[in-house]
């Protein structure tokens, strides 16, 4: 086995691993903050129960993508990082212009988590890429498939 793919050691291969994992857990640290802020504007909603779903869906992802972090050795992130402007970007639309401009915006949250999912798992070994496909990515789907349903309701 090349040193690159060996799971079990610190190397490059590792390193790069821990690093999809940290940008993974930037973007759910982000669709956490993010459906907090349109839960708080958008608390008379008849979706509040879908968007609570959507959040706790994040929330379980994150713990699941800092459990992975530790275990290859590193340092999860603790915040968002410049996604984090994206629950910002949700909070003004659900003020200025509404519930249907919310949830479009949380659906392009959506949108964005899906295709990182996608990128990144080709970056991962055998191992982790496993995880990914069988808990990350339909996780990422259901609640992806949500927010598109929700936001169609409009039309």
């Amino acid at each position: 086995m090349r040193p690159e793919s060996n799971v079990t050691g610190k190397n490059t291969s590792n390193d790069a691993m821990i690093d999809s994992f940290n940008k993974l857990l930037r973007g759910e640290l982000s669709a956490v903050e993010t459906y907090g802020q349109a839960l708080e504007r958008l608390r008379d909603s008849a979706f509040v129960a879908e968007l609570a779903e959507c959040r706790r869906s994040h929330e379980e992802r994150v713990e699941l993508l800092r459990q992975q972090v530790i275990r290859l050795g590193g340092k999860p992130s603790e915040s968002s990082g410049p996604w984090g402007g994206f629950a910002k970007l949700v909070e003004g639309s659900a003020k200025l212009f509404g519930e249907k401009s919310a949830l479009a915006a949380l659906e392009e949250g959506e949108d964005h988590g899906l295709r990182l999912y996608r990128d990144e798992i080709g970056k991962l070994d055998v191992v982790t890429r496993d995880i990914v496909e069988r808990s990350l990515l339909p996780a990422q789907e259901r609640t992806h498939g949500v927010l598109s349903a929700l936001k169609h309701t409009f039309h």
